[in-house]
């Protein structure tokens, strides 16, 4: 008798141990939604035409697949790249002085 009550006990420990796996999976999965939600709200929307454009590196677009992937060319010819098109950006600015310049602060 007090075999089988122990039995029954585990069982019923077991069972709502499941429960609560669920809730939890339950719960994540609602959150990767909400969070998604939000995060996809924030994309801005970029669009780049096949042609000359200027990145700091002299990039080409080749071609923008349907998903957004963009295959850029170097301007030398040498290079091809398959990138995310959420990570490309144009570039407007003129030369990019990459030396760092040494600034020197006066005590007073």
């Amino acid at each position: 008798m007090d075999l089988e009550a122990a039995i029954e006990k585990r069982l019923l420990q077991l069972n709502e141990l499941d429960e609560l796996r669920l809730h939890s999976y339950e719960n994540a999965k609602l959150y990767k939604q909400k969070m998604k939600r939000w995060n996809d709200k924030h994309i801005k929307p970029r669009h780049f035409e096949p042609g000359p454009q200027r990145w700091p590196g002299l990039f080409e677009v080749v071609r923008v697949t349907p998903y957004g992937a963009i295959e850029l060319r170097a301007l030398n010819g040498e290079i091809k790249i398959l990138v995310n098109g959420h990570r490309v950006k144009n570039y407007w600015g003129g030369i990019i002085n990459r030396n760092k310049n040494k600034v020197v602060l006066a005590n007073e």
